[in-house]
């Protein structure tokens, strides 16, 4: 199939510009934070409205509660909100997986939840990058591809989970599921900061600890207490101690509580952290350092230690398919002038999971912009077309045949 065929609904994408703009700041309104399961199914029904055009098999999916350890020692739960899942001609020889998530990370109460104009070309709000903007260059990009002859010999799969930015540990199972029937994955994440997009990236690890000990009067018989508080201490500070004894191995301790009131030895503590690995060898090395140092608190008189948690995202290495699939995605940027450059990254994403299910994927489609996860973040706005056009000719590529040798011989 000539290339140039693709030339009118390239131009029909980065036409919707004005159409995305606006879809990205409705959703950016509507808080839609992990544990906002309201917001974040508002958010998942507003876009359901627009995929329906396309009429796809649409799938509501309950997810179970998340469950960790709460800032008392109790166990917390959480009501998550519905993944969503659509399909589109499952009988195609060819089936590729689309991804993208329904969360940020800005509760309902976080101060940030405003969107507003820092000039012309950026838009500031909460998500607006991470990931609302993305999810309406997945949908134009859709649009484009089902105008095209070539889109009946290839099915897809979208998978918009409400977990991602707690590190998708309810819809892990869905996404391997997904990777049972496609071959291929997109995700619709930002853009490095630099508009590149992530290559290999590391792995993560989330991890809660409790640590328990004796209650005594500070005064009268401090002595006769055994300071949760102080011992978390130590487990805490030799656990970022950690850094820089292994190479691409990063120790971030995250969230603290323990202790009350001032004259009473405090019996409970517990922490929050996360571990970044680069090798999946390093994630054996970490479970044995942290083995090693709880095994220093349980060994104390009166003073005990759990750990909660494990590596739910392996690192991302890039197999030859995968390299070949970033081929085409060069090709394809060259012939519409667009940079295309790859670079390695310790974040993770739902990309860590599906290449984990042996799934060459590209995770970094999306919008271009900076600052995700705090209150500067902010969108470059004419990126969502660009973006658009570049996702549209990728997948005109691969319904016409462009890499069937590698991915689908038989089609």
């Amino acid at each position: 199939m000539n290339s140039a065929d693709f030339t009118p609904l390239l131009t029909w994408a980065e036409r919707q510009q004005a159409q995305m703009v606006e879809r990205t700041i409705e959703l950016a309104r509507i808080n839609s934070g992990t544990f906002n399961a309201a917001g974040v199914d508002a958010v998942g029904e507003r876009l359901l409205n627009w995929f329906a055009t396309l009429d796809p098999q649409v799938e509501r999916l309950e997810l179970p509660p998340f469950e960790r350890l709460g800032s008392q020692g109790q166990n917390e739960v959480h009501t998550l909100g519905h993944a969503l899942r659509l399909r589109l001609r499952p009988e195609a020889p060819r089936q590729i997986f689309l991804g993208g998530h329904l969360d940020t990370v800005y509760a309902s109460d976080d101060p940030f939840q405003q969107v507003n104009w820092l000039d012309p070309s950026r838009l500031h709000g909460p998500g607006v990058t991470d990931m609302k903007g993305g999810l309406l260059v997945m949908l134009t990009a859709l649009m484009a591809l089902e105008q095209h002859p070539s889109a009946e010999g290839l099915g897809w799969e979208v998978l918009l989970n409400p977990d991602e930015e707690i590190g998708s540990p309810c819809s892990a199972p869905l996404i391997a599921d997904a990777a049972r029937r496609c071959q291929l994955g997109l995700l619709y994440e930002p853009a490095l900061p630099d508009g590149s997009y992530a290559g290999q990236r590391k792995g993560s690890g989330n991890f809660s600890v409790l640590v328990k000990g004796r209650s005594a009067h500070a005064g009268r018989n401090l002595q006769e207490g055994r300071n949760a508080v102080r011992a978390l201490a130590d487990f805490i500070s030799a656990l970022d101690d950690l850094n820089g004894q292994r190479p691409g191995v990063t120790v971030n301790p995250a969230f603290i509580h323990g202790g009350g009131p001032l004259n009473q030895v405090p019996d409970s503590a517990m922490a929050r952290f996360n571990i970044r690995i680069e090798a999946p060898e390093d994630e054996r090395w970490c479970q044995q350092q942290l083995a090693r140092l709880g095994a220093g608190i349980n060994g104390r008189d009166g003073l005990s230690l759990q750990l909660q948690g494990d590596f739910g995202r392996k690192p991302k290495l890039l197999s030859s398919a995968n390299l070949e699939l970033f081929d085409l995605l060069r090709e394809c940027a060259q012939a519409l002038g667009l940079p295309m450059q790859l670079m390695p990254t310790g974040g993770c994403c739902d990309g860590n999971n599906l290449a984990a299910a042996g799934i060459p994927n590209i995770d970094t489609l999306g919008a271009e912009g900076g600052a995700i996860h705090s209150a500067s973040e902010f969108l470059l706005v004419e990126s969502l077309s660009r973006r658009a056009a570049l996702s549209t000719r990728l997948l005109l590529e691969l319904a016409s045949g462009r890499l069937d040798q590698r991915f689908w011989p038989a089609a």
